[in-house]
């Protein structure tokens, strides 16, 4: 059995995905992690922005390396850039789209009343850009070309998400697909690959 922490830890992973950060009380990450309400304030003495805000942290790491596996096979950036937009379709729809990233759904409650919480989440993007830029270089790519295209790659799936959420469709997931796959191939085409 997992310790205390790491389940809630996972507790709040899973429900700020779902319910956001406000949605969320410190009871209910308890409930759902069969913890003591007190071992919260034991293991993030800080409380939920604490709790929040390795949460945020630690999910980050994991939604990246998450993401970012279809991208490990440099043969194809365009196929692995649709991959990754098909798997993220299909868990929203396994999950009646109750399952999106909970580092945007908890940036976008954050952004202009936490500056602690938004310097998480804006530290877990930063991270994302730059292993996504190494990433994407591996195709043959210039850094600054690789960095354009993980970022609207990043940008595009996380409004993707927002939008697919909303509507109950994976339509917005297929649209920003397509449209990324367009830039890779435009940039593949007129970027002199690196040598």
């Amino acid at each position: 059995m997992t310790n205390t922490r790491t389940r809630i830890l996972d507790a709040s992973t899973e429900l700020f995905r779902r319910q956001g950060m406000s949605g969320t009380g410190l009871k209910q990450i308890a409930e759902v992690a069969k913890a003591p309400f007190g071992s919260i304030y034991h293991f993030f003495p800080g409380g939920k922005d604490d709790l929040a805000g390795q949460t945020i942290r630690r999910a980050g790491g994991e939604y990246r390396d998450l993401v970012l596996a279809f991208f490990a096979d440099p043969d194809d950036l365009v196929a692995s850039v649709a991959t990754a937009f098909t798997a993220a379709g299909q868990v929203l729809e396994e999950t009646e789209y109750a399952d999106a990233c909970p580092i945007a759904t908890v940036a976008l409650e954050v952004a202009s009343t936490n500056e602690t919480l938004r310097v998480a989440t804006a530290d877990v993007f930063t991270d994302w850009i730059e292993v996504g830029t190494t990433y994407i270089e591996r195709y043959q790519v210039a850094p600054d070309v690789a960095r354009r295209l993980i970022i609207g790659f990043i940008t595009s799936l996380e409004g993707a998400f927002v939008l697919a959420r909303a509507l109950r469709s994976t339509e917005p997931l297929e649209a920003a697909s397509r449209n990324v796959q367009a830039s890779v191939r435009e940039a593949m085409e007129t970027e002199p690959p690196e040598r």
